[in-house]
């Protein structure tokens, strides 16, 4: 079983960053400017432009060290895309691709507490691909990582704690808190579902269980 006890590896948001340079930024370069207008249904009103602008923003703020009072706000987030309103979209992937390099140093370095950055950017990923119909959302080859870094969001977050028996993955899964009493709940399915409840990602009538929890108590972001 994979525990959440484990040591904190520094270096998963950075490799997670990476994989999504190679993988995702490509994407976008290779599609039409018609296609960052259209909508993510996981994130309803905004664009896929309305995104990507937000996860740029997100990781100049690492790299800058900018964490202002307020930071990562709906209002604050809302004023970052409005400060890129101009941009061409071709500007905010290359923003996007700068911070995917330079951030994971800076998320390495600070003792976990950037951690969520670098697990968000991902899902963020999967909600781009999902919108425009492109596979791997919220898995292909960054998923080990991310669960890593999902499990120990959620365990020094005190969540609900869970054991995760997943058809895509060898070993269960302990997320939450560690020392809570009785049993944990239970969850039978995919990786990516797991991920899309921990997300506040639409399931599309996936095949999971769960048991001991409601889906909505998993969300992270709720």
């Amino acid at each position: 079983m994979t525990d959440v006890q484990e040591v904190r590896d520094p270096e998963a948001s950075g490799r997670l960053l990476a994989v999504e340079r190679e993988s995702l930024v490509p994407l976008l370069r290779a599609r039409p400017d018609a296609d960052f207008a259209l909508p993510v249904p996981a994130c309803p009103g905004w664009s896929v432009r309305d995104v990507l602008a937000h996860c740029s923003a997100a990781l100049t703020r690492v790299v800058q060290g900018r964490f202002e009072q307020g930071v990562f706000s709906p209002e604050s987030n809302a004023r970052d895309i409005a400060e890129r309103a101009d941009w061409p979209n071709a500007r905010i992937v290359d923003e996007l691709e700068r911070g995917m390099t330079a951030a994971g140093p800076v998320i390495a370095g600070a003792d976990g507490a950037l951690d969520r950055i670098g697990f968000g950017e991902w899902v963020h990923a999967g909600d781009v691909r999902e919108a425009w119909g492109e596979p791997g959302a919220y898995a292909g080859p960054g998923l080990a990582d991310a669960l890593a870094l999902l499990a120990r969001i959620t365990r020094e977050r005190g969540h609900v704690p869970l054991h995760a028996d997943l058809d895509d993955v060898d070993e269960p899964l302990r997320l939450g808190a560690v020392a809570a009493a009785g049993p944990p709940a239970r969850y039978i399915g995919s990786a990516a579902t797991l991920v899309r409840l921990y997300a506040g990602r639409p399931v599309h009538g996936a095949a999971f269980e769960l048991a001991g929890v409601e889906p909505g108590e998993l969300n992270l972001y709720g």
